[in-house]
């Protein structure tokens, strides 16, 4: 290998290092006191369930940075306080939310119930089974006013519990810990429920508040645990002596559900690249300025490294191309990230999204969506190409019949951000605005309106303006001092762990486990049969 491959080598692993040295402390959610705490309440905590529960098959989280560096002033929100994973129970694809008790109890934070949604969300698009291990003291009141009211708020969940039951999806749920007041809907509204006994308690409202409300003097556990639920009120289904024997009974129970219709999607035998996945870290570049060769990249993520691809000397900046992954048929639409010659446009950029490019990716996505074959994007893209030529030529017309394409595709969707994901390109790219089932990003990943460079040359102008309007005079050394701190706060918010803590994405993964989140979200999205027909509707020809 040469030094170039040597040197992006140790930078991508270096920043796979960091990956996973956060992921350690985040799965410590808050902290070995509060996880020995809980052990001596014979309780275990939401990762340990989850990981009783699930087979011993391939998992994914969703979401293990969410929260990532917000809150501090309230002692920070791991997780977001809820553990989410996708994997198998007794066979059966699920997705599983769990309740972090020793994130301040397993409070609802606003970014709690943003993360619930999201795992309801993905039960919903593809049909699969929600579990759901209730641990929490309800919502955060220091922040009830950004949690409670609003539409995408606390009390969407228990709309979308409603909706699911309609809709037939499976929703099981354990009350494992305190289960209180609106929070007390959500198991109820389950399909069935268990409560496990002295640990596990139900109500709207606590002894406490109980007695300042109407004077009666009664114990939590007289008011709403295992024995008056399951034995008086019948607001639960079975008790449970202890956690495992609650996560032994939801094995049981889904063990028990029948299959249901597929989607259909193609798949066979599944190979591995013939090219070695490890060399990724060796393409991808430490700058994301730098060019490279996105079929380098292709090619170690697709079975047995084939492609068949579609106009491959047209419309170069973008590579479409028919492959497998794990077996499953994809289309990849993914950015070129070298400059490229074009007989119509001479030398094209890299990572710049052209006329002929989004001409090409609209025909190509509607290729897959009569072909009901799942999508695959692969993002490393800058934006739109600008100047004179490209607006006489329709580039905002050809732009616009990309993300038309994407926004009406009727097929699954999954975006894997690898570098650069700017402005409209993130649209075009189907960024998390337009609905992809999942979507992770590469450490290496950068998420914003346009480059920290151009940003930052751009605010600077407006601060000096600014100032100079308040007759600040700002001379080159200030000049230089504001460029760098407004270079570095920009540069902060595009990094790809700010994504994750809003859940722009579902996640940071390493490079390698790409096939893996790719496959088992088709084999998730196979369990929804598509209803609806493409259709692009009104575009400029």
């Amino acid at each position: 290998m040469d030094l170039t491959f040597n040197k992006r080598e140790d930078h991508n692993k270096l920043l796979l290092s960091k990956l996973k040295n956060k992921l350690k402390e985040v799965y410590l959610g808050g902290g070995q006191k509060r996880i020995d705490s809980l052990h001596a309440k014979g309780k275990l905590t939401a990762r340990e369930r989850i990981d009783y529960l699930l087979d011993d098959k391939p998992s994914i989280e969703i979401g293990a940075l969410t929260g990532d560096e917000m809150y501090k002033e309230h002692g920070g929100c791991p997780s977001g306080g809820v553990v989410v994973k996708i994997g198998y129970i007794s066979g059966k694809q699920c997705i599983v939310v769990a309740n972090d008790a020793t994130v301040k109890a397993g409070a609802w934070f606003p970014i709690t119930g943003k993360k619930n949604l999201r795992a309801q969300e993905i039960a919903m698009e593809n049909k699969i089974p929600i579990i759901y291990l209730v641990d929490s003291a309800g919502v955060y009141l220091p922040l009830q006013d950004e949690i409670f009211p609003d539409k995408e708020n606390f009390g969407r969940i228990f709309r979308n519990n409603a909706i699911m039951s309609s809709m037939g999806i499976t929703q099981i749920s354990a009350v494992m810990g305190s289960c209180v007041a609106g929070g007390a809907y959500l198991p109820i509204m389950s399909d069935e429920a268990m409560i496990v006994d002295k640990t596990g308690s139900i109500f709207l409202a606590g002894s406490y508040l109980v007695k300042a409300a109407i004077g009666e003097d009664i114990d939590n556990e007289a008011l709403g645990g295992a024995t008056t639920h399951c034995e008086i009120s019948g607001v639960t289904d079975y008790k449970a002596k202890d956690d495992k024997d609650a996560l032994d009974r939801i094995k049981s129970i889904v063990g028990k559900i029948g299959d249901f219709e597929k989607a259909g999607f193609n798949r066979v035998e599944a190979k591995k690249p013939s090219l070695d996945e490890k060399e990724i870290y060796g393409i991808l570049p430490a700058s994301r300025a730098e060019q490279y060769d996105m079929y380098d990249i292709i090619n170690r993520i697709v079975d047995n490294s084939e492609l068949d691809e579609y106009k491959p000397d047209y419309g170069q900046s973008i590579i479409c191309t028919y492959a497998r992954i794990d077996g499953w048929a994809v289309g990849i639409v993914a950015n070129q990230r070298k400059i490229v010659k074009s007989k119509k446009d001479g030398m094209q950029f890299g990572g710049v999204i052209y006329s002929d490019s989004a001409d090409k990716a609209t025909r190509f996505i509607a290729n897959c969506n009569q072909k009901k074959i799942p999508l695959v994007f692969l993002q490393d893209v800058t934006g739109f190409m600008v100047g004179s030529k490209s607006e006489h030529g329709g580039i905002i017309k050809d732009g616009a019949k990309m993300v038309n394409a994407v926004s009406n595709s009727v097929v699954p969707k999954f975006t894997i951000i690898v570098g650069n994901s700017y402005g409209a390109g993130n649209y075009a790219m189907c960024g998390k605005a337009y609905d992809p089932r999942l979507i992770a990003a590469w450490p290496s990943a950068q998420l914003a309106v346009m480059g920290g460079e151009q940003a930052a040359k751009v605010l600077l102008q407006i601060k000096e303006a600014t100032l100079k309007a308040q007759g600040v005079e700002v001379d080159e050394t200030k000049k230089q001092e504001l460029l760098t701190e407004i270079t570095n706060q920009y540069n902060d918010q595009t990094s790809p762990y700010y994504a994750a803590s809003r859940l722009w994405t579902d996640g940071i993964i390493d490079p390698l486990d790409t096939r893996k989140w790719i496959s088992m979200g088709i084999e998730a999205a196979n369990n929804a049969p598509i209803e609806k027909q493409f259709n692009l509707g009104v575009i400029q020809v």
